[in-house]
């Protein structure tokens, strides 16, 4: 999603042109983030009753009543989608890259690890033998 073909609303992206206006759109997204209609109205700066008139207006589109019902369409039909999503998508293509630098595993060379689960494993001996 580029900036010019998608909207960003709290956690949420948008696409344009896929049968949303775009301050529909925006309503959408605010409502799927969460917010009431009257969050959703402060946050775009426009009426309660516009948020009201531009979500009945993409219910009437898509022959819907429901603002549950019409995130879970647009969710359904890919016009909606989580932020976080295309932050992970950018990891798994990171990854994919095969950067040496990031598959390194950095430990201590004081063997600190080792120390450590040696403790455990004499811990759990002496309860175990106190308990017997």
């Amino acid at each position: 999603m580029t900036p010019s073909t998608s909207i960003t609303v709290g956690n949420w992206q948008g696409l344009l042109g896929q049968g949303a206006a775009p301050r529909e759109l925006e309503c959408l997204l605010a409502i799927a983030g969460g917010a009431s209609g009257k969050e959703a109205a402060r946050a775009l700066g426009i009426s309660e009753n516009g948020v009201k008139k531009r979500m009945m207006a993409l219910g009437t589109k898509w022959g819907m009543t429901k603002r549950t019902a019409l995130v879970a369409e647009a969710f359904r039909r890919g016009i909606i989608s989580p932020a976080a999503t295309a932050l992970a998508l950018l990891m798994a293509i990171h990854g994919m890259i095969g950067d040496d630098q990031m598959l390194k595993v950095r430990r201590g060379g004081n063997s600190g690890e080792r120390k450590i689960e040696t403790r455990v494993a004499t811990r759990r001996a002496e309860c175990a033998l106190a308990a017997a």
